[in-house]
């Protein structure tokens, strides 16, 4: 009986299956020869960007599931502030772990990196999934860059699987984070207002007229400062305000029609110390901070490889660190982005109709 409670007793090994998981970084089967101590610190290392990938997936998956819904529980915010906090901690950590590339030395990588030989970090189909999950379009990518087409002619060299592609496939005809982010802030109650009330397309434009008085009231504020230190020319200043304030309008009044999304982002944003915009609040925070974290990864791994190769060719054929630059530009939650520009601070800003409507709720 003894013997039989050792052979199922669960360990540490068996849960996480290391035997199987350390022969895994030798290189490929029949790879010969056999990794140097440099080149098996490369393997490791994106290896474990890998298993990080997978941890981000699930989590963006759960939110994905949480939040494509006509109706987002209010039960359900927290826990989608919670995948999308650990998140971002990933890739906190994932830009710190390029230091440990760093300790690579240009000549140490020159040494094996024909071995790579056309192999590129874009065939790293869980960071493709990553940013296909997260909303970003294929006209926002660098020219050439197509990860499906990629992945089509790398399933077809069977240099992936089958599951693979079709994963792959299944998450670009689904919607986005970004598609159900804006769907969730159109729904957003503006002063009371619900878009299923008869007039709240009214309702809408007079708050986002309200808010563009705002903004011109302070932008005479600004003009009359500058002027009392004799500090810029007004006319100049004036043009720069007035033009932002174009733009303002032509963001939250596209066609001159308000765009209801971005009129519920501003007003979360504008009223934050409203009880009920508190997890609303959070949710956008996360979303924010979860893209600082990828754009400082980006740079972080554009900065090692810089160090490594300098301006050299991608084994993959790439431009390298150009690519890697280029990636810096893209933007996926813009609008979150865009509405810092147009904030007023609070005390110039009209007060919230019905605002027991945004209170806290309970009973004694």
């Amino acid at each position: 009986m003894e013997d039989v409670e050792r052979s199922s007793r669960m360990t540490y090994g068996n849960y996480l299956r290391l035997e199987e998981m350390l022969t895994l970084q030798e290189g490929p089967e029949g790879y010969l020869p056999e990794p140097c101590n440099d080149e098996k610190h490369f393997i490791i290392v994106h290896q474990a960007f890998e298993l990080w990938f997978k941890l981000v997936l699930s989590e963006l998956k759960e939110v994905h599931s949480l939040m494509n819904s006509q109706n987002i529980d209010e039960n359900s915010m927290p826990k989608i502030v919670h995948h999308l906090n650990r998140v971002s901690t990933v890739f906190g950590l994932m830009s710190q772990q390029w230091k440990v590339m760093e300790t690579l030395t240009p000549q140490d990588f020159l040494s094996f990196r024909d071995r790579l030989g056309t192999s590129s970090g874009f065939e790293s189909w869980q960071l493709r999934q990553i940013e296909i999950i997260l909303g970003l379009e294929q006209q926002q990518r660098d020219a050439g860059m197509d990860p499906l087409s990629h992945m089509k002619k790398l399933e077809k060299e069977g240099k992936i699987s089958s599951n693979v592609l079709t994963e792959f496939e299944e998450m670009i005809n689904s919607p986005s984070l970004n598609k159900l982010l804006n769907d969730w802030l159109s729904r957003t109650p503006i002063n009371g207002s619900l878009p299923s009330d008869s007039n709240d397309e009214k309702i809408v434009s007079d708050y986002i007229e309200s808010h563009l008085d705002a903004m011109k009231t302070h932008s005479g504020m600004v003009i009359s400062h500058f002027k009392s230190i004799g500090h810029g020319d007004e006319s100049t200043l004036g043009d720069r305000l007035n033009k932002s304030i174009l733009g303002a309008r032509e963001f939250l009044l596209p066609s001159e029609k308000p765009n209801r999304a971005r009129a519920g982002l501003l007003f979360i944003e504008s009223y934050r110390e409203l009880p009920l915009l508190s997890w609303p609040r959070a949710l956008i925070d996360s979303f924010v901070e979860l893209e600082e974290s990828i754009l400082l990864f980006r740079n972080s791994h554009a900065r090692m490889v810089e160090r490594m190769i300098g301006r050299r060719m991608g084994t993959g054929g790439s431009s390298g660190v150009d690519y890697l630059d280029a990636t810096l530009k893209y933007r996926i939650f813009v609008d979150l982005w865009t509405i810092r520009t147009i904030l007023v601070k609070r005390d110039l800003l009209p007060e919230v109709t019905n605002s027991a409507y945004y209170g806290f709720n309970s009973q004694v």
